[in-house]
């Protein structure tokens, strides 16, 4: 059976075509910059990758575009029987992938107010394959719905109770099919798969979040209600005092907009160095002595530091901190500052093994570190085709 995996991004779309039958991977693709100049189509099968410029002013033309030159690439080019779309924002409503239907379109509208930057283009690209593959089964996996184990006392703020109740103002988290991928990849590494285990999954991009995981369901994470609580990003600021925000309202007199504006567009790790929001970049500039550039690697290396330790302290210890996502799984620079210092707290870093995995996985602790430590590259969109499968063969993991 094969499955299309869609994966929109606020400014990018990814997709992967698989035969599940023996988990393989046919074709990818991606188109970058998507709503902006400079779009650029990426496709890579059989070992052969290509990149061109494209016209894709939205995520729909995007698709077709993208559609078009994946398949084009196959011997044969059958369309997909399912395609698996990644939404962002499931709320409380969906707590596993389901089939696509008018309720669950409405459904995933309706909570767009929670992800706004997220949940229209989701709509957008399931509308679009609906239309290009009319004959496969639509199916919405939910970043969310790994995270709706968490613990009443873990997603709740300390707000009143009845915004809760009234506007489902809580803890939702994100990344979940990466941290999903990510715990059941460690927990077959551990040989411990359907046993105890206790996992930090770290996953570090663009976005960034933390699962403390156990037993395979998360109990704690990093993000919130939206994608901007936590680490600190690209160019989002993560964690912050609310009085902030009352701060730039009341006394600079910013509209709230603008502030949204600056929290998720122009913070993080851009903020800081007001040079770029790109790890490599950064790394590349604090090397050669630019100091904000240095800085803002401290402080991102400094929060994450924080989080592992207090889901060392929620789980009651660790087994495995596994560090995916673009930046986790590529920067051995980063891990290294990241893990600066944790050797008290069972941690050790072998830079000689971190130094060779490249971004493959493998181990990169050392053999006497009490917690094994992973570097697994990212593949939320096999974990998201594994999960739209398990909705039409009508199981469940």
């Amino acid at each position: 059976m094969r499955v299309l995996v869609v994966n929109c991004g606020s400014s990018s779309l990814k997709c992967r075509l698989y035969e599940m039958a023996g988990e393989e991977l046919l074709v990818s693709g991606a188109v970058e910059r998507v709503g902006r100049s400079g779009a650029t189509l990426h496709c890579e099968a059989d070992g052969r990758s290509s990149s061109r410029p494209v016209e894709a002013t939205t995520h729909a033309g995007a698709l077709e575009a993208l559609s078009a030159a994946m398949f084009e690439r196959l011997a044969d080019a059958g369309a997909p029987d399912v395609v698996a779309h990644r939404v962002v924002h499931g709320g409380e409503r969906f707590r596993e992938a389901v089939r696509i239907d008018a309720e669950v379109l409405r459904a995933i509208h309706d909570l767009a107010p929670l992800a706004p930057m997220h949940n229209p283009i989701g709509l957008l690209g399931i509308r679009t394959a609906t239309r290009l593959y009319p004959a496969a089964q639509q199916i919405a996996v939910f970043d969310t719905a790994f995270h709706q184990s968490l613990p009443e006392h873990a997603f709740l703020y300390a707000l009143p109770y009845s915004l809760y109740e009234r506007e489902g103002i809580r803890r939702y988290g994100f990344h979940g099919a990466s941290h999903r991928y990510v715990a059941q990849r460690v927990a077959e590494l551990l040989g411990r798969v359907g046993g105890h285990s206790r996992i930090i999954s770290c996953h570090l991009g663009a976005g960034c979040s933390l699962a403390a995981i156990r037993d395979g369901r998360c109990v704690d994470t990093s993000m919130g209600m939206t994608p901007l609580e936590g680490l600190v990003m690209a160019t989002r600021s993560g964690d912050l005092d609310p009085g902030v925000f009352a701060h730039l309202t009341t006394h600079l007199r910013m509209p709230a907009g603008d502030v949204a504006e600056l929290l998720n567009h122009e913070s993080g790790l851009l903020g800081i160095s007001g040079l770029s929001s790109d790890v490599r970049e950064l790394e590349c500039a604090a090397a050669e002595g630019h100091e904000r550039a240095e800085l803002a690697l401290e402080v991102f290396a400094h929060r994450a530091r924080k989080y592992i330790g207090a889901y060392l302290a929620v789980l009651g210890g660790a087994d495995a901190v596994a560090f995916t996502g673009g930046a986790g799984a590529n920067s051995t620079r980063l891990r290294r500052r990241i893990l600066a210092g944790m050797e008290g707290l069972g941690m050790s870093l072998d830079p000689a093994a971190d130094e060779a995995c490249s971004g493959s996985e493998a181990l990169v602790s050392t053999a006497g570190s009490a917690v094994s430590l992973f570097v697994i590259p990212p593949n939320e969109e096999f974990s998201i085709a594994r999960e739209a499968l398990a909705v039409v063969a009508g199981s469940r993991h």
